[in-house]
C-alpha cells in the first residue's frame, strides 16, 4: 500500500521539498508514498482567483474562505477516499509520535495548508477535519508544518529507514527522550566516550542508556517524565493505582 501525501496549498511549488531527498526521496521514487498537492487557488470562482476576504467583525490580515476550501477539499476527498484530513492551525492539538504512527501505518492524509490569518471556522462545522500543530509556534503558513508532519511520518513506513529497529528507541517511542550517543574516536578535546559504552557488556549498556534516558527526561522535559511515571503507576486496565496511605 502506498502512503499517500495530499497537500491542499497555495503554493503547492514547496511539495515534496526537502522530502524529495535522502531517505524520503528515494521511497518517493521507489513508489513507498506519494505526494499529490492540489491548489486551493485552482477552485476561486472570479476572475481573480481570489481566495481570501476579510476578517468579519474587523481586524488585521485575510481569511481563507470556506466556499473555496470546501470545494478544494471535496475534490481531493473524491480523488482520494478514505484518507483523514488534517488541518495545520496553531489552534490545533500539538502532534505526537503516537499519532505520527497511526497516520503512517495507514493509506496517508490530506492536508490542509492555511496562511494569513487562517480558515473561515466554518469549514471545521462542515468538514470532518482533524485540527493538529507542530507546537506553540507561529508559522508563515502550514507547508512547513506539513512537511514537518509527512517526514515524521514517511520515515516509519516500513522499507524507508535502513533497519526496522532504528526509530525503537528514539526520543518520545517509550515516554522518554533519547539517551546520548557517541562514536568515534574515543579521545576528543579531552572528552572521552564514557567507559561502559566501550565494555562489551551489553546488559550493562542497555542498563546506562535506561538511566541516560531517565535522567535527560526528568531534567529537560518534566512533563515527560510526568506522565511517564504516571504511565509506570498505571495497572493494565487503565484504572489509577490507589496510592498507599
Amino acid at each position: 500500500m502506498t502512503f499517500a501525501a495530499v497537500p491542499l496549498t497555495l503554493y503547492p511549488d514547496m511539495f515534496p521539498g526537502p522530502l524529495g531527498h535522502s531517505m524520503a526521496g528515494r521511497a518517493l521514487e521507489a513508489g513507498v508514498w506519494s505526494c499529490a498537492p492540489v491548489q486551493i487557488r485552482d477552485f476561486a470562482t472570479d476572475r481573480h482567483r481570489t481566495v481570501d476576504d476579510t476578517p468579519s467583525g474587523g481586524g488585521a490580515g485575510m481569511v481563507l474562505k470556506a466556499d473555496i476550501l470546501a470545494a478544494a477539499l471535496d475534490h481531493a476527498v473524491a480523488v482520494n477516499p478514505g484518507l483523514p484530513i488534517l488541518a495545520m492551525t496553531p489552534r490545533g492539538a500539538p502532534v505526537t509520535q503516537a499519532r505520527v504512527r497511526s497516520l503512517a501505518a495507514g493509506p496517508g492524509a490530506i492536508i490542509l495548508c492555511g496562511r494569513f490569518e487562517g480558515f473561515d471556522e466554518r469549514i471545521f462545522d462542515a468538514r470532518p477535519i482533524e485540527q493538529v500543530s507542530m507546537g506553540d509556534i507561529i508559522l508563515s503558513g502550514g507547508e512547513m508544518g506539513a512537511l514537518l508532519l509527512l517526514d515524521a511520518c514517511i520515515r516509519l513506513i516500513p522499507g524507508v529507514m535502513g533497519a526496522t529497529s532504528s526509530g525503537d528507541d528514539e526520543s518520545f517511542e517509550n515516554g522518554l527522550l533519547e539517551y546520548p550517543h557517541y562514536t568515534r574516536p574515543v579521545e576528543w578535546e579531552g572528552r572521552s566516550i564514557p567507559e561502559v559504552l566501550r565494555s562489551g557488556d551489553h546488559a550493562k549498556i542497555a542498563a546506562w542508556r535506561k538511566q541516560q534516558a531517565e535522567d535527560h527526561t526528568r531534567l529537560r522535559r518534566p512533563d515527560l517524565w510526568e506522565r511517564h511515571v504516571d504511565a509506570r503507576a498505571r495497572p493494565a486496565s487503565g484504572a489509577r493505582q490507589k496510592k498507599k496511605e
